[in-house]
């Protein structure tokens, strides 16, 4: 089985809600939302449950080069009071220090939606708190910097299909 498929039978196992807002998070997490989704459309047409999904997005910058910056920018409306009372799942490519998805958890909650769950992908094994902030976990990975998929690095290689770490030489011919 599918590791996102995996995810899409935990997340509708999970939510009881026949209706679920999915808020992906931009513009690393646009392959995995589109393909979670997908395969929860497949499993509520092949079973009597069907999760209706609503797909918003929200557009976070928080790295220069390979580092997590301390600030979150949200780019666009941070407007997300459309989330009020609804079931949310948050859907991120990559969870690393857990410092974004924190901030971004307390914007969300702060619009009071009914419930709040994460989905990544990809978590780092770091001494951190991204683990438990995250609900839905794809793949634990070493606490390197990767790249494809959707995730870049300095807006290269969004375009791979595939996920590889960036090597040292591959850093300093991006770099800003």
């Amino acid at each position: 089985m599918d590791r996102i498929e995996r995810l899409a039978r935990y997340v509708m196992e999970d939510f009881e809600d026949s209706k679920i807002m999915v808020l992906c998070v931009l513009k690393g997490g646009y392959k995995f939302c589109a393909d979670l989704v997908e395969f929860i459309k497949v499993l509520g047409r092949s079973s009597n449950r069907y999760l209706e999904t609503r797909v918003e997005f929200i557009r976070l910058k928080s790295y220069l080069n390979d580092q997590s910056t301390e600030d979150l920018h949200i780019i666009g409306s941070s407007d997300l009071s459309f989330l009020h009372g609804k079931s949310v799942l948050i859907v991120e490519a990559i969870v690393d220090t857990g410092k974004t998805m924190k901030a971004l958890l307390k914007h969300v909650q702060s619009f009071e939606p009914k419930m709040v769950k994460v989905a990544g992908l990809l978590v780092k094994r770091v001494s951190n708190i991204a683990e438990s902030l995250t609900d839905y976990v794809g793949f634990e990975i070493p606490n390197r910097f990767v790249v494809g998929y959707a995730l870049d690095y300095n807006e290269y290689f969004r375009d791979l299909n595939h996920i590889c770490i960036i090597s040292k030489s591959g850093k300093m011919k991006y770099k800003i």
